[in-house]
């Protein structure tokens, strides 16, 4: 059982703000809200800190717009004020639940991401098919529009399980209520403590498929997950036991068009790479939308340094040359 011990005093003291605000801020300097913030900081953040302590403090309005990541989504930002609170929660929330989490559950995690997920996904490969001398098949699944579903009540109750300090509840219940696209639903992803909230309330279903559904081979990252059996029909047996716990539990429905089982000799696809026996190649989506943005940011070293990065995690030595045809060269980025 979760654990938190830390004092609503802790999380809203004016030490815990600046701390929070120092690693809020790096890598922002340069923008203008934050140095905006920071030109009178101690007063701003001893302001926030007494708005807090009198609960006097009501979470601002978001700023939409979209981006294409490749898909479209839709952003909400937060204020310069209510992102730093964010960061002093999530500093203060972070470390208690993470230790509870399973194992295999790899979004916004220190140690974790999406990397260790794709090598995670490989090493069980070779051990459900033993080392590739019996088929592997993947029951990959998919949430459908999981952060817009997030029921509020849902979360909040959880939170209370875990949280006996009222006070925080009421903190963190005025940062979840703060996004209402539906009603008493969703969570804005452009919060830092959106991710957290996230795997706390996938931790129950998470919690589920390892010690009631007992699968062993099973890896989540944030709504896409699979599971690897060398049995197809114990993965058709489990997808209504999942399908049936995410509603009466969460709320959540599986997203049909993604929810599939097939062989990794078919090829999987899974977080942006479709993986293969003995090999994985970059989704088709994720080149079109690599190479657009490499085209459009006239090669730009730090962009073009973040997708080699990307690109070094799976078998793309033609994708290195289309990169220096377009001018680069990728022996020295």
């Amino acid at each position: 059982m979760i654990k938190f011990t830390h004092k609503y005093q802790d999380i809203i003291s004016a030490d815990n703000l600046l701390v929070a605000w120092k690693e809020f801020r790096d890598g922002k300097r340069a923008r203008i809200d934050v140095q905006i913030f920071e030109h009178n900081l101690m007063e701003n953040i001893l302001q926030l800190s007494k708005d807090l302590k009198t609960k006097s403090y009501k979470h601002s309005k978001y700023t939409v717009f979209k981006i294409s990541d490749p898909k479209p989504r839709i952003i909400h930002k937060a204020t310069v004020r209510d992102r730093l609170l964010h960061h002093a929660l999530h500093r203060m929330l972070y470390p208690v639940f993470d230790k509870y989490f399973i194992a295999d559950s790899y979004s916004c995690r220190v140690n974790k991401g999406s990397h260790a997920a794709l090598n995670r996904f490989r090493k069980f490969y070779f051990k459900v098919s033993k080392n590739n001398t019996r088929t592997a098949w993947v029951l990959k699944c998919d949430i459908r529009k999981f952060f817009a579903s997030i029921d509020h009540q849902i979360l909040i109750g959880m939170l209370q399980n875990y949280i006996s300090d009222k006070n925080i509840v009421w903190l963190l219940s005025n940062v979840i209520n703060s996004f209402e696209p539906k009603a008493n639903k969703g969570l804005p992803l452009g919060n830092l403590t959106s991710q957290l909230f996230a795997n706390i309330y996938m931790d129950k279903f998470d919690k589920f498929v390892k010690y009631v559904l007992r699968v062993k081979f099973y890896i989540r990252y944030t709504d896409d997950f699979v599971f690897l059996s060398h049995d197809k029909n114990a993965l058709v047996e489990l997808l209504p036991k999942i399908d049936n716990f995410l509603w009466k539990n969460l709320c959540l429905k599986l997203n049909e068009d993604k929810t599939v089982i097939k062989t990794v000799v078919s090829g999987v696809d899974f977080l942006g790479w479709v993986h293969f026996p003995d090999h994985r190649v970059l989704r088709t989506a994720t080149k079109r939308h690599m190479f657009k943005n490499i085209a459009c940011s006239n090669g730009n070293e730090k962009i073009v340094q973040s997708y080699l990065g990307l690109i070094s995690h799976g078998n793309t030595f033609k994708l290195k040359h289309k990169i220096a045809k377009l001018g680069l060269n990728p022996h020295n980025l």
